[in-house]
């Protein structure tokens, strides 16, 4: 049943995370929502198991108090009477331990919430050296967790203390009441009750963890109901089937608002009228944040709050401003879930320019794509994007601003080939900030503070609207110099010489033969106590084992004289009744302080490796290379420092030292045995060697179960977390149901091996129970056959009261040994990342540069060459240049020929295989990671915000004041955004930044670059999501923020890299040239010449391109 449970509650949270509205994904970040499957669902679904125990326990009691009625009489009542006070004592524990699970649970949330932001990010983290500052943030959240998990455990000791002491103060208590009463108990009477209070421990020392259970699965209960009770999209079903008749209309749209805030007055868009006919191209164009993509958003039914009406007639194909690419292969990202058809599918790759880049890998489309697309370039993954699109033969296309990942020549190839040839007689929704395509259109939208100001062809908006004619002059003024180069060249030469260049600078990172996501390491076979001990050697883990041991051995040794002044003094008259009461209420009390010193030993050992693993893991993922994160998706991750580490924090410390119990137990109990008859030894070596056989079996096959069950859970939370990240492309796809029973397999697949595990430990639990049986009746036959003096009855009694309780002993023994040898797999997979080869040292002393290092800002580099992995074919391929101090260099190349490789090289995200690069005439690889990275400025590619505030996000580590935040804020054209919401610097950034629009999101990685004041400043394809009107802006802002800098500019639009010093172009991660821009545009057979050329050439080859359609 509880597997059931547990299944349901991961399907129904899988199934609504692809209904949650963005509002709601504010307050639910991913990492959370994996933590609702990954721990809480699976709380839930062991709560059955122990909701068993509650009755069962229930009704060993009931018949324990009817044998004692037998044995002591009406001494029975204050033996209830002690079981119900330890039960009214363990309530107000238990509103304890509702209140410390609820916090735990909130700050192991924030904690993932933050971690799994800081993972997905990490190479962010790294360019801008934030790492230390993150991790610092996260350990803090770990240290309130820490708090919270002491307290559980306290509580968990507290509650041992309560129900393990209660057995012998009932003890206690019914003697001195048979005392009082003056009930005198025979040596049968006394040994019999020992022996139900012996075989009644287990049972009561169960209730603990019952209770535990109990509170673990309300609150895990409360958190997953609170968010299946999360807001849903309310505009999703805004589509219709043509159902067999041609409508006119693909798109209908009339509404007075449109917002993502409940607010009115907050409204994204407002007063959209729209109508869009079949077949017809509409380019949406505007300035940054004017509400582009949340009208497509709106098609889509992703805007929660619409005044109004939205009807899309037909099917709807998606393309994403920022890629979503899924884990697996390329195949099956552009198939997307349907059928193959060869010949459609062959078309699909060549209209999307994707040929040439499958015969560069080394096993084509079938090659494994890294989670996010991490091995692809910007430009390849928009295009696999666009291939999905097509592939699907949708009716309605909206492609949110797909070129500007790409150059020139791929840009003007995808417009002819993809939008105005493959999709001439589909409806297509075009936003873009490339001017060249738009004379194609047939109609165009101009967006200006949320409203459509204008909607005409390009001939009627340039001579009737002001702000398009600010747009399209924007663009040319850029590259008014450029005007002098040849409108075109021919078709045939571009594609010739493209062939020869485009190489992939990512894609070489997977080497021949060898994919680049591994299969999942899991230990194999019986590794012995390596696990075991690497746990105890954290923090003082093996002075506290060892004190939890010595102290319940006292324990031990207290019950044995417990029964031996029984056995030894009860028929002995010179020894009164009081006395032997006196001595076993004394040994009562030491056993009861050794509980509660085994307590505390048990947290102390448990909080102190849960901090110690924690900290190592921790630093080991952010001092892991970037290639680490490249070949791992953050679901195997995530599933470490959530499930794994729940069960390390909560389960290990107690499951360890419980074993350890039982197996000191069950051994007293067979050297009792072996004391009092000799002869029964023969029987019990014989037990112990096909008791260790039977677990030895077990434990061959349940090491494996569970270490499959621990990949499988990875498998879970991996697939929760990019669908969580594609939700929006998922839902406009209407791919909910495939990949929900997707979901559903792995679930199957995660649930098989825990069922099977389960089943193994009955079988083993029955076999046990077996051979108790043998050895109770072997003792009582010889104790039968044996002759024995009168006095030595009492001894008998004593071993028959253990013998009953051997079964019950060595069953807990052999299954906690178990359970400890499953849980301890959590280590071993937590201890596969706790040493993760690292990057080079942060800081190396004694070589530390000078505080205003780079002074110059002079790059040099001699004959780089850089592989991504050793064997792998070289990415940069003996590059040498020089950049002096002050210059502008504008880099450039085709998409994949190594631009990107080269940034990441200068920041050391790949350390160079061969060659040197100087800076200031320092060595980079001979100085600390931290002391280069925190000396450049970098505008990175993919512009990536983070939870917390405006402030927060440009500033994170608080070097700035607030007035010197707003002086970058007006230089970024943000100041009058942010200033219109009420909380100013204050105001809400979520998870990724989705709240604001790639442009503005790129303004503030603009904002981020001027408040360092960095003297060397890269830029990569900064500017790709902005209009060309901020482009220009913001050109000029660099230019004069930067004037006395060196500034390295990575660009697909030519214009950006016009006014540089020098522009160095690289093919095939060669250095090809390296000029002054203008001499390389007069030098026709230049690559530079040839990418301006294609890039003015645009608009003449898709109108060229229109024609032959409509000659058709």
């Amino acid at each position: 049943m509880g597997l059931q449970v547990r299944s349901l509650l991961s399907a129904i949270i899988y199934r609504k995370q692809l209904r949650l509205s963005n509002v709601a994904k504010t307050t639910h970040s991913p990492g959370e929502i994996v933590n609702y499957v990954v721990v809480d669902a699976y709380r839930i679904g062991e709560f059955p198991f122990w909701l068993h125990q509650i009755w069962s326990t229930v009704l060993q009691l009931l018949l324990a108090l009817v044998v004692m009625y037998f044995c002591v009489g009406l001494a029975t009542v204050s033996a209830l009477a002690v079981l119900i006070l330890t039960l009214i004592g363990s309530s107000p524990l238990a509103k304890l331990q509702h209140k410390y699970q609820t916090k735990f649970m909130k700050a192991q949330n924030m904690r993932l919430k933050n971690l799994s932001e800081a993972l997905t990010n990490m190479k962010v983290l790294k360019l801008y050296s934030w790492e230390t500052h993150f991790k610092n943030v996260i350990e803090r959240f770990r240290n309130e967790e820490l708090e919270w998990v002491w307290e559980l455990s306290l509580q968990k000791g507290y509650y041992i203390v309560l129900f393990w002491s209660s057995p012998l103060l009932v003890g206690v208590i019914t003697f001195w009441t048979c005392y009082l009463i003056g009930f005198k108990l025979s040596a049968s009477n006394v040994f019999t009750f020992l022996a139900i209070l012996r075989i009644i421990q287990e049972p009561i020392r169960f209730i603990p963890d019952v209770f535990e259970a109990f509170v673990e699965a309300k609150v895990s209960f409360s958190q997953i109901a609170k968010f299946l009770e999360a807001p849903e999209l309310e505009n999703r079903h805004t589509r219709e089937d043509f159902s067999g008749k041609e409508l006119e209309q693909s798109i209908f749209i009339r509404c007075s608002e449109i917002s993502w805030e409940t607010k009115s007055s907050e409204a994204t868009l407002r007063n959209i009228n729209l109508e869009v006919k079949r077949g017809e191209k509409l380019a949406i164009c505007g300035e940054v944040g004017s509400g582009k993509s949340t009208l497509l958003a709106a098609i889509l039914g992703e805007v929660p709050h619409i005044n109004g009406d939205v009807h899309v007639c037909g099917k709807l194909a998606y393309v994403s401003q920022s890629a979503w690419i899924q884990t697996g292969t390329i195949k099956e990202n552009i198939l997307f879930g349907s059928a193959m058809d060869s010949v459609k599918y062959k078309e699909t790759l060549e209209k999307c320019s994707l040929v040439k880049d499958l015969e560069m890998l080394p096993f084509g489309d079938l090659t494994q794509i890294g989670e996010r697309g991490i091995n692809l370039s910007g430009g390849q993954k928009q295009r696999i994007q666009l291939a999905r699109a097509l592939y699907q033969n949708a009716d309605v296309y909206l492609l949110d601003d797909p070129f500007s990942a790409v150059d020139a020549h791929t840009a003007t190839s995808l417009f002819n080939e993809y939008v105005m040839g493959a999709l001439s007689s589909k409806t297509v929704l075009l936003v873009t900030h490339q001017v060249d395509f738009l004379p194609i259109f047939n109609s165009i939208l101009l967006m200006s503070g949320g409203e459509i100001s204008k909607a005409a062809t390009y001939e009627e908006l340039l001579a009737s609207s002001p702000e398009f004619q600010q747009l399209v002059n924007a663009h040319n003024n850029t590259a008014s110099s450029e005007t002098r180069v040849e409108d075109s060249i021919s078709e045939k030469d571009k594609l010739s010489k493209s062939g020869e260049i485009i190489d992939d600078e990512e894609q070489l990172q997977a080497s021949v033969g060898d994919q680049l996501i591994k299969q999942e390491e899991r230990e194999t076979g019986d590794i012995g106590f390596k696990p075991y001990i690497q746990y105890l050697k954290q923090g003082k883990g093996i002075l506290f084992f060892f004190l939890a041991n010595f102290f319940f051995s006292i324990f031990v040794v207290g019950q044995i004289m417990q029964f031996y002044t029984f056995a030894a003094k009860l028929q002995d008259s010179r020894v009164s009744r009081v006395e032997i009461y006196a001595i076993y209420s004394v040994i009562t009390i030491i056993m009861t302080l050794t509980l509660v010193f085994r307590s505390f030993s048990i947290t102390a050992l448990g909080c102190g490796a849960s901090k110690s693993i924690f900290s190592t893991l921790l630093t080991s993922l952010f001092r892991a290379p970037m290639s680490f994160y490249d070949s791992t998706p953050v679901g195997r991750i995530l599933s470490r420092v959530s499930a794994d580490m729940n069960i390390i924090d909560l389960e290990v410390p107690f499951k360890f030292i419980t074993a350890c119990a039982g197996t000191m137990n069950t051994y007293t109990i067979f050297g009792l045995l072996a004391f009092l008859t000799w002869p029964v030894v023969f029987v019990i070596v014989q037990i112990i060697y096909v008791t260790i056989v039977l677990q030895n079996y077990y434990l061959a096959s349940a090491k494996e179960l569970m270490r499959i069950y621990g990949t499988t859970k990875s498998f879970l939370a991996s697939n929760l977390a990019e669908s969580i990240a594609g939700a929006m492309t998922i839902r406009a796809f209407g791919e909910e149901n495939r990949f929900f029973s997707k979901y559903l397999d792995l679930i199957d697949e995660n649930a098989s091996p825990y069922f099977h595990n389960f089943s193994a430990n009955e079988w083993l639990i029955q076999r046990l129970e077996t051979l108790c049986a043998i050895v109770l009746s072997t003792f009582a036959l010889f104790i039968t056959l044996l002759p024995l003096e009168a006095s030595d009855s009492g001894f008998v009694g004593m071993a028959l009261s253990y013998g009953l309780s051997l079964n019950l002993f060595l069953v807990v023994c052999v299954q906690f040994q178990c359970m400890l040898a499953n849980s301890i797999v959590s280590v071993e997979r937590v201890e596969q990342y706790m040493h993760i080869p690292s990057e080079a040292s942060e800081v190396i002393q004694g070589n530390i540069p000078a505080q205003n290092w780079p002074t110059l800002g002079k790059v040099e580099i001699n004959n780089l060459k850089v592989r991504y992995r050793p064997n792998a074919p070289l990415v940069l391929r003996g590059i040498s240049f020089t950049i002096e101090g002050g210059q502008k260099i504008g880099v450039v190349g085709r998409t994949g020929s190594g631009k990107t490789t080269l940034i990441s090289v200068l920041f050391r995200i790949v350390e160079p295989t061969e060659g040197q690069i100087l800076v200031d005439n320092l060595d980079i690889c001979t100085i600390g990671l931290h002391d280069l990275r925190s000396r450049f400025g970098i505008i990175p590619q993919d512009p990536t915000l983070f939870n917390g505030s405006v402030r927060f996000n440009l500033d994170p580590l608080s070097q700035h004041t607030d007035h010197e935040v707003w002086e970058v804020l007006e230089k970024c054209q943000l100041r009058d955004t942010i200033r219109e919401k009420e909380e100013g610097l204050d105001s809400l950034v979520v998870e990724e930044g989705t709240n604001w629009s790639m442009g503005q999101r790129q303004l503030f990685c603009l904002g981020r670059a001027l408040l360092k004041r960095s003297r060397i400043l890269i830029l990569d394809e900064a500017t790709a999501s902005m209009d060309n009107s901020t482009d220009a802006v913001l050109q000029r802002t660099i230019r004069r923020e930067f004037a006395d800098c060196t500034v390295i500019t990575v660009a697909h639009r030519i214009p950006t890299v016009m006014d540089c010093s020098k522009v160095l172009a690289i093919s095939d991660g060669k250095l090809v040239e390296y000029e002054e821009p203008n001499n390389l545009m007069n030098n026709e057979s230049s690559l530079f010449g040839q990418l301006v050329k294609e890039y003015w050439s645009r608009a003449v080859n898709a109108g060229a391109n229109l024609e032959s359609i409509g000659s058709d």
